[in-house]
């Protein structure tokens, strides 16, 4: 990545002391405080700036969850903006939280995890209402689904084509059971709405130990190019999770590796660009 600026759009920090993350229970070693002082890239200066992702923490916690990076961003001006939980679900506080949201310094988007849920989740009048409100105050959803549940995604974006949503993870194949060919489809009819775009990020979480390489891996992040082509591609690192996969560190050359053949433009636009545009970050005056 050298002589690129890079935008890390996918960033996690939680601390078990101050808020409650039932997952956690699943992940012993993630049991821990993650912050930007434990975030190698950050003290090395590999990235310039990142976009902190909601950590799922207990839905009732949200917004200490808000006032908590609120607190990290002011000791650490490189945090850009935030991904925030709202619940799509809940229609008697949503639109007002959503207001609320809009109104507030670094939020650029909202996150609601479908993944985890049954098939038809997303598909509710609750979460589509939820959606186009998203949409209508003007932030991103970011659509954080399994390779499973890509038909899902496709028919929630289908509902809501004046939103724009950033898809998480290329949409998480599962790469560990080689099994690439019905997410690729799922990828293609996604990518064929122009108001989604995709993270290149969470691929070695999905990958078993002997396929966190650059040559097991492109195939996936070819096809997303191909897909989704380079103005809609944004590069993240899915830390702390990816700690349990090799690493930040790792992920990040992985990467570098990928796209070592693609134009300087084309790299620019995964690293940073991308991000800037498609989170709003000039409009949010935070880039």
């Amino acid at each position: 990545m050298n002589g690129f600026r890079v935008i890390d759009s996918h960033v996690h920090f939680w601390s078990p002391r101050q808020l409650h993350y039932p997952w956690l229970t699943e992940a012993p070693s993630l049991q821990r405080a993650f912050l930007p002082e434990h975030f190698e890239a950050l003290d090395t200066g590999a990235i310039s700036t990142l976009l902190f992702v909601e950590a799922n923490c207990e839905p009732s916690e949200a917004d200490v969850e808000l006032d908590f990076v609120d607190d990290l961003a002011a000791r650490e001006p490189r945090i850009a903006g935030s991904v925030a939980f709202v619940d799509m679900n809940d229609d008697a506080t949503r639109p007002s939280r959503l207001d609320r949201l809009a109104r507030r310094e670094r939020i650029v988007g909202v996150r609601h995890n479908i993944q985890g849920h049954p098939a038809g989740y997303c598909l509710s009048s609750s979460f589509i209402a939820g959606v186009h409100e998203v949409g209508s105050v003007g932030l991103t959803f970011d659509l954080c689904v399994t390779a499973d549940q890509l038909d899902d995604a496709v028919e929630l974006v289908r509902r809501c084509p004046e939103v724009h949503m950033i898809l998480d993870h290329c949409g998480k194949p599962s790469i560990r059971s080689d099994e690439f060919t019905p997410w690729s489809v799922g990828v293609g009819r996604l990518a064929e709405f122009n108001n989604v775009a995709c993270k290149v990020s969470g691929l070695l979480t999905e990958a078993r130990p002997d396929q966190r390489n650059a040559n097991a891996l492109q195939p996936y992040v070819e096809h997303v190019r191909e897909c989704f082509g380079p103005e809609r591609l944004l590069y993240g690192s899915d830390w702390p999770v990816v700690t349990l996969a090799g690493g930040e560190e790792l992920w990040r050359a992985t990467v570098s590796e990928l796209t070592r053949e693609w134009s300087a433009a084309d790299r620019q636009l995964l690293y940073a660009d991308n991000a800037v545009r498609h989170y709003a970050l000039e409009r949010h005056a935070i880039h």
